[in-house]
């Protein structure tokens, strides 16, 4: 019976190994979804939505975006650590922010390492201070004084993780004792902003870079170590009186670990030809970033560095975990 079991276990499993191999010959056969961990409209869907429409016209696949919002991200995360590692859930997000995710959550639902592997980079940028456009503060120093003296009555909204880290991070360096608010999405936090239930925003500058462009958002300083070149009048923190934070953003499409290397490949080639059009170039240039085109190995190595890199940002941010 041993014996039985032995020999039925060792042709499972070359049944599964075999069948690997013939998916990713026949990749793609059926929709792609790209999953995005916030609401329609933020800046994350309009990410992922643009990233969805040029792949599709490089590879003539079908590709469909799913809005799974909330959480600051984690339930869309959650969802494609689950999926089939078959290429067709696709989690299209800051793969700085999912390196976070290991040190961010009491209850450890899934390690970002062990769940996912990347399959190509799509822009780098900066996190960004903004406040109302009607707010008497034209500088990061001159909000700095203002929160300084509002005390813990002072807040913030807030809807990603790179945007808390940021945040918190300038509580912390600015010794300043504000209180955050999170948010489904920018849209939400930008309403509230204009409300007067709000001090600042920690926003990304896919969103909030086009609402600056109209007057109807004022941004102070973004989280880069150097100015962005798609916003070369926007100050560092350091430049703004505050010193010692430096957080790169990255995006990427990123995978279930056990995806083979012929999709991976597949989809790598499909971003980077579509990342290397002009119309791509001109939109990250426009969200206050650039083109980022990586090797899925450079990628997944730079993945393994921010994990380390987080956990060493909340610690300094003196970030609870949820």
């Amino acid at each position: 019976m041993k014996r039985f079991v032995s020999i039925f276990a060792v042709t499972a499993a070359c049944a599964v190994a075999s069948a690997i191999p013939a998916l990713s010959q026949n990749y793609p056969n059926q929709q792609i979804r790209f999953v995005t961990g916030f609401p329609p409209g933020s800046g994350a869907d309009l990410f992922t939505r643009f990233m969805a429409e040029r792949m599709k016209e490089v590879s003539s696949a079908s590709i469909v975006v799913e809005n799974r919002a909330g959480a600051t991200g984690s339930i869309a995360l959650e969802n494609v650590a689950r999926a089939k590692p078959d290429g067709y859930t696709v989690l299209v997000t800051a793969g700085s922010a999912t390196a976070a995710a290991n040190h961010i959550y009491k209850e450890r639902r899934v390690n970002v390492l062990d769940a996912f592997r990347i399959a190509a980079t799509i822009t780098q940028f900066g996190f960004l201070i903004a406040v109302d456009p009607k707010s008497p503060h034209k500088t990061l120093q001159d909000l700095t004084a203002h929160l300084k003296q509002k005390g813990d009555k002072a807040n913030y909204g807030v809807s990603a993780t790179s945007g808390i880290a940021l945040a918190e991070m300038y509580n912390a360096f600015a010794e300043l004792r504000t209180t955050r608010i999170t948010y489904r999405g920018s849209p939400e936090a930008l309403n509230e902003l204009y409300g007067g239930n709000l001090d600042f925003l920690s926003i990304d500058p896919g969103f909030a870079l086009p609402q600056a462009n109209q007057g109807k958002l004022r941004i102070l300083a973004v989280s880069t170590a150097k100015r962005i070149a798609s916003m070369p009048d926007v100050p560092t923190m350091e430049e703004g009186g505050v010193k010692g934070i430096n957080i790169p953003v990255w995006w990427a499409l990123i995978l279930p670990k056990q995806t083979p290397d012929a999709v991976i490949n597949m989809l790598n080639g499909w971003a980077n030809a579509a990342l290397e059009k002009p119309e791509s170039k001109k939109f990250f240039q426009d969200a206050g970033g650039e083109v980022f085109i990586s090797k899925p190995a450079d990628a997944d190595a730079m993945f393994i560095r921010d994990e380390k890199s987080w956990e060493e940002y909340l610690r300094i941010a003196k970030i609870e975990k949820q």
